[in-house]
């Protein structure tokens, strides 16, 4: 694996039968889609990909089926975040034996914890991982901000970079210009939408979850703003915002942005749309409401239609 970790690095869905079944045709159709698409990298068991809602026993499963078909071709990242410490160092071990990368850290959810507390745990944890690990700031889930000096902190333990999911733009160029003079950190931005002023200002990627949809795009959105092809950048994004409005505003809670990427895939041909509990899928009024907007976005599996 290459540092720093660059580009789109989307965090993969979890394809699913049923709550204890992996869809492993939609995933193999996933994983292709995904590396057709020029993806620089994959997430997995992320946010999108409902981490918190599959068993241990899946969980492994997936790592496993996903990193055999990935075989390599580019880098993996895997999600261990747990309220059980002996669960995290569980799945970062699976994740090592399947032929992950390395593994990315948030803070353990539920109890909301201090700054003091999360870099304890980290000074506790990381002694133990047989990987090298990624920070992830996802406050709206984890009730925890990582502050600047946490984020140091972890770099001096041995992080290889951070996933920031904030939404604080202020906060996203501050760990930028932090980090600026750490040639192998990097700053991702978990906002597809700051895609291009991640770029332009010295960041390095997103992990975009439009991209599970339509890889494509945002690897063109990227290479644009590498370029610092304005123009482009400004045609590209315009379809991005068109994605976030018709597609992830599907829906009326805050589970939609799962449940409206599982869709569109279905949608495609791609994978099963099957949520796993406590949550269920679209209902067919949505799901009739996904299938018109991308018809109407005029999105196909041919990937190169979306720049005409």
């Amino acid at each position: 694996m290459k540092l720093p970790l660059r580009g789109i690095i989307p965090p993969v869905i979890t394809p699913l039968l049923n709550n204890n079944e992996i869809d492993e045709q939609g995933l193999k159709n996933l994983i292709e889609h995904l590396i057709t698409g020029g993806v620089h990298g994959v997430f997995l068991l992320g946010t999108s990909g409902e981490a918190p809602n599959l068993s241990y026993k899946l969980r492994k499963e997936f790592i496993e089926k996903a990193c055999t078909l990935i075989d390599k071709r580019i880098p993996v990242l895997v999600g261990i975040t747990d309220t059980s410490f002996e669960g995290s160092l569980e799945i970062a071990e699976i994740s090592k034996n399947a032929g992950a990368d390395a593994v990315v850290i948030a803070p353990p959810y539920y109890i909301p914890m201090e700054q003091i507390e999360m870099v304890e745990y980290l000074e506790d944890l990381v002694p133990q991982l047989p990987l090298p690990f990624l920070l992830y700031n996802m406050p709206s889930c984890t009730k925890m901000h990582m502050s600047l000096e946490t984020v140091r902190r972890a770099k001096e333990l041995g992080a290889i970079g951070i996933k920031d999911s904030s939404g604080n733009v202020s906060y996203f160029y501050s760990l930028i210009e932090a980090f600026k003079d750490s040639p192998e950190f990097s700053v991702i931005a978990g906002s597809e939408l700051f895609l291009p002023e991640t770029i332009i200002h010295g960041g390095h990627g997103a992990v975009a979850g439009g991209a599970n949809i339509f890889p494509r795009l945002f690897v063109d959105l990227y290479e644009a703003s590498d370029a610092k092809d304005l123009a482009r950048v400004a045609k590209l994004r315009e379809k991005v915002i068109q994605i976030e409005n018709r597609i992830y505003n599907v829906g009326k809670y805050t589970s939609r942005y799962i449940k409206s990427i599982k869709c569109a895939l279905s949608v495609m041909g791609i994978c099963n749309d099957y949520v796993a509990h406590p949550f269920r899928k679209f209902a067919e009024n949505e799901r009739k409401q996904i299938e018109k907007h991308i018809k109407e976005l005029n999105i196909s599996f041919n990937q190169k239609n979306l720049n005409n």
